[in-house]
């Protein structure tokens, strides 16, 4: 899971954070007939979401809610900067823009919890790292999150030409090797090849020394690479950066790549890290675990839930007996979902085949 996104739903499901609350998930675009298409989708969910609002809650005010779609709806950056979807989490004091990687099903949410499952599905093999793009003589640095590859913008010190963090010391060595004084000429006593490989080595070693006294990761999230075998081993070998991964590589060369292709070849981390994190799912099965609905909604209730798994199976529009009460079955399950996380659980909404037994819905207890 994303830290952005685990830190979210800690907040929103935090004693700090008071409803009503108001969700609406939207699929959102970034041509402009489109985004005129979501703009006026948005205006109709609030139009709708007021109606429910009133009734659900008639001595409380609908115009904060209003004032802060309508500083939405206004907002040319906000519309600017669409991903897949967003979710949108309203409070009277609060609005929550969380940028989702994934379609959802449009809908809005009025009550007394934030609707948080679609939030939790994005979350779900979704990891942010950073990519070191290595070539011999250069480097770029790019950020992974929500699985949209961005370059960093690096400081004027960041050695990232060997040139750059060389210069001085190719000069002597240009000086060395062909100096002049009296009619004589000098020849350095090594060959090029070996000075080449000196050059390389030490140029690696004034990258790791860069990502090590002067680069911040202050969400210390891993760093990994990719570049030719040989680049990538090397530096492997010479960092002593902590955030470096080395379990993970991806070797081919990052020159000329366009960053589209680069976001394809990361699919290599990304594939390797989800397939760790299932094999961590299928080990929860060796703990006490219950599957009724009844069972697990007294346990959440208690707090002994440390793990609830949903199936996204589950997400079907239901209805209860009577319609009238307006029943959801998607709230039964983000009722659920608020109570694990309140309680400092984790929700996972998965494909039934990672599920561990292949549950639809399954708790991992506490005790």
């Amino acid at each position: 899971m994303t830290k952005i996104g685990k830190e979210l739903l800690s907040q929103l499901t935090s004693e700090t954070e008071s409803g009503p609350f108001v969700t609406i998930m939207l699929n959102t675009h970034v041509a402009h007939q489109e985004v005129e298409k979501d703009q006026l989708k948005l205006k109709n969910f609030a139009k709708e979401a007021k109606k429910r609002f009133e009734k659900k809650y008639p001595e409380d005010a609908w115009s904060a809610f209003q004032g802060q779609i309508d500083q939405l709806m206004a907002s040319q950056n906000f519309w600017r900067s669409a991903t897949t979807s967003v979710a949108l989490i309203f409070t009277p004091e609060k609005t929550f823009v969380h940028r989702l990687s994934i379609r959802v099903d449009d809908q809005y949410y009025v009550g007394d919890e934030p609707y948080l499952l679609a939030i939790i599905k994005n979350s779900q093999f979704n990891y942010d790292y950073f990519l070191l793009a290595l070539n011999r003589d250069s480097f770029s640095l790019y950020e992974n999150r929500n699985h949209n590859l961005v370059p960093i913008n690096l400081p004027a010190s960041a050695p990232t030409t060997l040139e750059k963090a060389l210069g001085e010391e190719l000069d002597k060595k240009a000086s060395l090797t062909h100096s002049s004084g009296e009619g004589n000429t000098f020849h350095s006593t090594v060959d090029k090849g070996e000075e080449e490989e000196i050059d390389h080595r030490n140029y690696y070693q004034a990258i790791d020394a860069f990502f090590r006294d002067e680069w911040q990761n202050e969400r210390r999230i891993p760093l990994y690479m990719m570049g030719l075998a040989e680049n990538v081993t090397l530096f492997a070998k010479l960092a002593k950066n902590a955030y470096l991964k080395r379990d993970v590589q991806i070797k081919r060369s990052p020159n000329q790549l366009t960053k589209e292709d680069l976001q394809e070849n990361c699919k290599t981390i990304d594939t390797k890290l989800s397939e760790q994190e299932k094999k961590e799912y299928q080990n929860l099965a060796n703990r006490k675990w219950i599957e009724q609905l009844a069972d697990i909604k007294q346990a959440a209730s208690l707090g002994r839930i440390s793990d609830l798994f949903i199936s996204t199976a589950n997400l079907v529009d239901g209805y209860g007996d009577n319609p009238e009460q307006e029943y959801d079955w998607r709230q039964e399950l983000n009722h659920l979902a608020n109570e694990v996380i309140r309680m400092s659980g984790s929700v996972y909404l998965l494909d039934t085949e990672d599920i561990p037994m292949g549950k639809k819905i399954l708790a991992i207890l506490r005790y």
